[in-house]
């Protein structure tokens, strides 16, 4: 999984790479037309698209029927039947390409999370640094950890050591721009967390975990940390970002604007690329 992650680490952000200085809206645009037409494509080819339009056709037939026997109970009924009947077989025959698109899904949304999911650090911005031990910590005294920072940042509070959650906290602040590394010295050896003090669409890694196929699914912008460290999770708190979208209460968040945008594009190119759906 982590060789599969740092494939798809690479390939993203070269693939972003253009969009990174622009309004966020662009890049999910253009990465939302690719992605409809992928999915489309998929539905294609792993569909029975001849018994997908037998049974759209049978549907609309219950439906005709209805309208046109609207006086006739029995024969409302019958229809009603059908279609619910139809429906059933309908959402069978769709239940194949949406198994095979699954997987490839969850890993594009996983990746795009930490491109739009969180707002950048800019200087002056505070942000908490969380590292959790394992459960089973049994030194019971506080950990010999310290967190040193480059010339970019600087460490506002801390180490504050949390027993009963196996927790360090430090609250570091950004001094300028750039890309730089944390470093946490314990007694097994160095660990490294990224932190991003930029206001472009770039990748952003909230969470660095231990090994485990769960963790490199969900949070795979960063290596997982070694086995063997007794460190759990190196924890950096950005603000959680959005499309850019005003919405009546609150802003859209991205994953409902490329939801949206697919769809569209789906439905929008499904003649062209004769695909039915």
């Amino acid at each position: 999984m982590s060789i599969l992650n740092a494939i798809l680490r690479r390939l993203f952000d070269v693939a972003l790479f253009p969009f990174r200085e622009l309004h966020p809206l662009v890049g999910l645009t253009v990465v939302s037309l690719v992605f409809g037409v992928a999915v489309l494509l998929v539905y294609k080819a792993t569909s029975n698209q001849e018994k997908l339009a037998t049974v759209k056709r049978r549907i609309h037939a219950g439906i005709f029927e209805i309208r046109l026997f609207n006086d006739n109970l029995r024969a409302i009924m019958r229809a009603m039947g059908d279609i619910l009947r139809h429906n059933a077989n309908y959402l069978r025959l769709s239940a194949v390409p949406l198994l095979w698109m699954i997987v490839p899904l969850t890993l594009v949304i996983a990746q795009l999370q930490f491109h739009y999911g969180y707002q950048g650090l800019a200087p002056g911005d505070q942000v908490l640094v969380k590292v959790e031990l394992a459960e089973d910590w049994t030194e019971g005294a506080r950990p010999k950890f310290a967190l040193e920072v480059p010339s970019g940042l600087a460490i506002e509070a801390g180490p504050v050591w949390i027993p009963s959650l196996h927790e360090v906290n430090w609250r570091i602040s950004a001094v300028e721009w750039g890309d730089y590394e944390l470093t946490l010295t314990t007694p097994d050896g160095p660990l490294t967390k990224s932190v991003r003090v930029s206001d472009d669409v770039v990748r952003r890694s909230t969470h660095r975990l231990a090994p485990g196929f769960v963790n490199q699914l969900l949070y795979p912008a960063e290596d997982p940390l070694p086995a063997s460290s007794p460190v759990q999770s190196i924890i950096l708190s950005y603000p959680a970002g959005n499309a850019g979208i005003t919405g009546w209460e609150s802003e859209w968040t991205w994953m409902l604007v490329f939801f949206i945008l697919s769809v569209v594009v789906a439905f929008a190119l499904r003649k062209p690329l004769n695909v039915t759906i």
